[in-house]
């Protein structure tokens, strides 16, 4: 009897709080609530039928939590038309009081689908350029962004359209001043999503993460 008891004991302590989905994904944003996240700048993300969409900017909604290394971001988004401006920050080194230090500090991976290659869905932003456009506006796009030691590759809806490395490509200097300033960031850092000013409205309703085989994804 005195076993008997033990063992639903030790199976509840063992049980994970949060599990990972079948596909391996551990969502960190449902799309119903902001735990864990804090906006910085101005603006805000308001919740609506299908998830939270950005108001205003320039600003910032960051996930507190943990800081993200190795593993695969996962991003369900709609923009209302392709001019709609957003992204999303990885990498970004501590945690920002403010949304620049996350442009300056970290890396975006754009959403703009009426952009040039440096700016627009899928580049990381002025830094590397996209190499497709398989972003459909007014429609929910799944884009994943891959952190594998230096490299970033980032996918839209099953076709890559980035695949970066700042220790071995080539950079293309920096043209404008709200372009991210130049040098090393960190191979593992805190991710944000940003609401980038009045008139783009963007839609969020799922971010995941899986680390990469082998990998502790968080910390």
């Amino acid at each position: 009897m005195p076993r008997l008891a033990i063992v639903p004991l030790l199976l509840f302590a063992i049980a994970p709080l949060a599990p990972a989905q079948e596909d391996g994904f551990r969502v960190i944003f449902d799309g119903k609530s902001l735990d864990g996240w804090n906006q910085v700048g101005p603006g805000s993300f308001e919740q609506v039928d299908e998830g939270y969409k950005t108001v205003g900017g320039m600003g910032l909604l960051w996930y507190e939590p943990e800081t993200f290394g190795d593993c695969v971001i996962r991003v369900v988004y709609k923009a209302e038309d392709g001019r709609d401006n957003s992204g999303v920050s990885i990498r970004i080194a501590e945690k920002p009081d403010d949304p620049w230090f996350a442009v300056h500090h970290g890396f975006e991976v754009q959403i703009c689908d009426q952009a040039d290659p440096l700016h627009r869905t899928g580049a990381i932003y002025s830094y590397s350029a996209s190499t497709a456009t398989p972003a459909q506006a007014g429609q929910w796009n799944t884009m994943e962004i891959t952190l594998d030691g230096e490299e970033i590759r980032v996918s839209v809806n099953g076709e890559e359209v980035n695949r970066f490395d700042p220790t071995s490509d080539p950079i293309p200097p920096r043209r404008q001043d709200y372009e991210p300033i130049r040098g090393p960031r960190p191979t593992r850092g805190y991710l944000g999503l940003q609401n980038h000013g009045d008139g783009d409205v963007v839609f969020f309703k799922e971010v995941s993460v899986r680390p990469l085989a082998g990998a502790d994804a968080s910390d």
